[in-house]
């Protein structure tokens, strides 16, 4: 049986519509898992991580500020409160129990702010001179370079350093006790978190859009996936 990977979903604006990039699920099925996509239906969070052997939180729109403490700043994009409450539920959930996750882009900053720690609403108010992280290139063409800490889980799936792409204006702020900083851009923008406890991994790249291109990024999947048979 294959493991059963749960995977997040957007909404549209209106609420009337829930969907997922394709890559997300090609990624977890190509890694040998079984891809399951899971509606923002609150107070079901207990359930659906009865039923999984894995989680990945996927990419999407700016966490509402409220999670964390703050006021909106001006640079904050659209924000869906919905689908911030049931995903942080659903990684308070995760890390509490154990059950494998993975964060990608919005997802790695869902499992900082669900471990305590916060976020930057804009890359501009905490790095001086940053890269350009919302690239305008193909999603599969990586824009920037990646270092990655020696000794990190990262680091075996990678190596120490490869080009990512990259779509976010918002970044990891303060990390919690929980994870330890495992990739930073050259800006010094932190990309990867992980656990210090338990199979807890973020990235803030998309390696679902760049493992058919370099197969180094599907060993991303499979580690979730193999942590998530374990977990069986």
């Amino acid at each position: 049986m294959l493991p059963v990977i749960g995977i997040t979903c957007a909404a549209s604006r209106d609420g009337g519509r829930l969907y997922l990039n394709e890559p997300y699920a090609a990624a977890v099925a190509a890694a040998g898992g079984l891809p399951l996509l899971l509606p923002e239906i609150r107070g079901l969070e207990k359930d659906y991580l009865k039923r999984l052997h894995g989680l990945l939180l996927s990419g999407g729109g700016d966490i509402d500020p409220s999670f964390f403490g703050q006021e909106p700043h001006p640079l904050m994009g659209w924000v869906s409160p919905r689908r911030d409450a049931f995903e942080l539920e659903l990684a308070r959930l995760a890390l509490k129990t154990g059950i494998p996750v993975l964060g990608i882009c919005r997802g790695l900053q869902i499992l900082n702010v669900a471990a305590g720690g916060d976020i930057c609403q804009d890359i501009s108010m905490s790095v001086r001179d940053p890269l350009k992280h919302f690239q305008d290139a193909p999603r599969w063409h990586p824009t920037h370079g990646l270092r990655i800490n020696p000794g990190t889980l990262l680091a075996s799936l990678l190596g120490l350093e490869i080009r990512v792409n990259s779509f976010h204006h918002q970044a990891v702020g303060r990390v919690p006790g929980f994870f330890r900083v495992a990739a930073r851009s050259p800006d010094g923008v932190i990309e990867g978190l992980e656990s210090r406890k338990s199979y807890a991994l973020g990235v803030q790249f998309h390696p679902e859009e760049l493992w058919k291109q370099d197969a180094r990024f599907l060993n991303i999947f499979q580690s979730l996936v193999e942590a998530a048979r374990l977990c069986k």
